[in-house]
């Protein structure tokens, strides 16, 4: 292994534990805290929990062409977390949020966590830097 693939799988490593890590909370937030995922915390959550595996799969390989199939993931669960953002932010207008009258809220006081964080603006912000650190990985695989 040359220092390209062993900073690469640094790089690796870093993006699977922010999916880990994204993956057990959101579990942690639904089980343990008891907040019922919206419509559009479960299309994110299909993409993450994936993305989780996959990286962790590819770091125990030592898989740096892992950014191929798990990018579309990252890319994918990322604009479902701006969508969420936005509509939580209020841009989106509420006339055409997804969530069911007898649902959880997309865009409620239920979607905050540590005083006040909300929870969109958070998966967001993972789902990019995840997209981040696959884009450093593709670049330093391509010659």
């Amino acid at each position: 292994m040359n220092d390209s693939d062993v900073s690469g799988w640094w790089l690796l490593l870093a993006a699977w534990l922010l999916a880990a890590i994204a993956s057990i909370s959101a579990i942690y937030i639904g089980e343990v805290l008891g907040q019922s995922p919206c419509v559009l915390c479960w299309f994110q959550r299909t993409s993450m929990f994936p993305l989780a595996v996959v990286l962790a799969v590819a770091c125990f390989n030592s898989d740096l062409t892992v950014w191929r199939y798990a990018l579309p993931l990252a890319v994918i669960g990322a604009l479902f977390a701006l969508s969420h953002s936005l509509l939580y932010a209020g841009v989106i207008p509420q006339s055409i949020q997804p969530c069911s009258a007898t649902g959880p809220s997309c865009s409620g006081a239920g979607m905050t966590i540590l005083g006040g964080l909300p929870l969109p603006y958070l998966a967001f912000a993972i789902f990019t830097a995840i997209i981040i650190l696959l884009l450093l990985i593709r670049r330093r695989m391509l010659p």
